[in-house]
């Protein structure tokens, strides 16, 4: 299993990692298993947003083994009123439900204490003088929690809370097709049984989301990698065709700053599935040609940083120094990390000899050569 650096958190976190929201389906002995199988796996990252008893209680059995081997995403504000998943801010239930969760856990440190569940702008500024917010910053001094992050499907707010100051991850909703959809504050807009025909591209917000984390080290842990399962079927794909786990893994995992993609198991077989990835071919991964050759929606003229442009005859990592240039064109100056980032690498921009073999192995008709010369200007070399 590969390991990617959390952004400033510094946790090596797997590349696969377990949500684990689908645990209180099944007998509590099955799911206890189910955890500990995706660690023999590899698996090192899981995320527990849950609030009800049943399923915290699954998540500490399955860890109690090797607790200091999982890094626990903790969600702060997700609580338990009357026998059902309840979102506040209210301490009377915060703090109640957190120390459940310790508790149930059989741990008395989260890894990444998880602001939940914000996706309207107005509540982020609400927060920022509360005494919500300060209690996460308590459990921050006293090390209960090692780093706090936030969850949110809204890259208007992710943007603002990577900014911050005090935000060092972000659990945020990523797949072809979410990419393609404009902010909202609404779920359920991700969800529509239609998408809008006109969608082309990923859209600019949740572009720019990507590239600031990028640039601030903010690390991103994946959710709704597989579009609840519509990316898997071409009757309900917003695409009309079928991509496979794979695809999504890898789509998501391309994606500026993130480090793991956090996949629902219900089964064994589920994990083995989503661990294929990490011995899995260019062909298997390859995301670009379904989307690119799909009859709905379209990519054309961006890069995904899919690397099918590959091989370049001079070494060139051209999906690298693609990224690298989108990054750096966010701002008037290119950012210093950015530079020093695209100076490291092994080849350059300049170095393209122009032979063109990238642009007619583009799926989305990128004029990669082009590029070459473009990024060649921007950094010198």
């Amino acid at each position: 299993m590969n390991k990617r650096k959390l952004g400033k958190t510094g946790l090596m976190v797997s590349e696969i990692g377990f949500g684990g929201e689908w645990l209180e389906r099944h007998p509590e002995e099955e799911s206890i298993q189910l955890i500990k199988y995706a660690s023999s796996k590899g698996i090192n990252i899981l995320d527990c947003w849950m609030p009800d008893p049943k399923s915290r209680s699954i998540i500490g059995e399955g860890i109690k083994d090797n607790r200091s081997e999982w890094f626990i995403q903790g969600h702060i504000g997700s609580t338990w009123k009357d026998g059902q998943y309840y979102r506040t801010r209210d301490m009377a239930y915060v703090r109640p439900a957190f120390e459940d969760l310790l508790e149930r856990l059989r741990t008395d440190y989260i890894d990444l204490g998880m602001i939940h569940y914000v996706d309207s702008e107005k509540e982020w500024e609400q927060l920022q003088s509360s005494d919500y917010t300060d209690y996460v910053m308590e459990l921050k001094n006293t090390g209960v929690i090692r780093h706090i992050g936030i969850s949110s499907h809204n890259p208007k707010v992710a943007i603002k809370a990577a900014q911050s100051g005090f935000i060092e991850m972000i659990l945020f909703s990523i797949n072809p097709a979410f990419d393609m959809l404009p902010a909202s504050e609404d779920i359920n807009d991700m969800f529509a049984e239609e998408f809008d025909n006109s969608l082309k591209g990923i859209d600019p917000d949740r572009a720019l989301l990507y590239k600031i984390c990028e640039e601030k080290d903010i690390g991103i842990t994946v959710m709704k990698g597989f579009a609840g399962g519509r990316l898997f079927d071409e009757k309900r794909s917003p695409f009309g065709v079928r991509l496979s786990v794979i695809q999504c893994i890898h789509y998501a995992l391309t994606r500026p700053a993130v480090s793991s993609i956090l996949c629902g198991f219900d089964t064994k077989e589920q994990i083995d599935e989503a661990v294929k990835y990490e011995r899995a071919s260019g062909d298997e991964k390859d995301y670009a040609s379904v989307i690119a050759s799909a009859p709905l929606h379209s990519y054309k003229g961006q890069c995904t940083y899919c690397g099918h442009c590959k091989p370049c005859p001079v070494g060139i990592d051209i999906a690298m120094v693609n990224k690298y240039y989108d990054l750096a064109t966010m701002q008037s100056e290119v950012p210093a990390t950015i530079r020093s980032h695209y100076e490291l690498l092994e080849h350059h921009a300049s170095e393209c000899i122009s032979c063109k073999g990238c642009d007619s192995r583009c799926p989305f008709s990128v004029s990669v050569s082009d590029r070459m010369k473009k990024i060649t200007e921007l950094f010198g070399i």
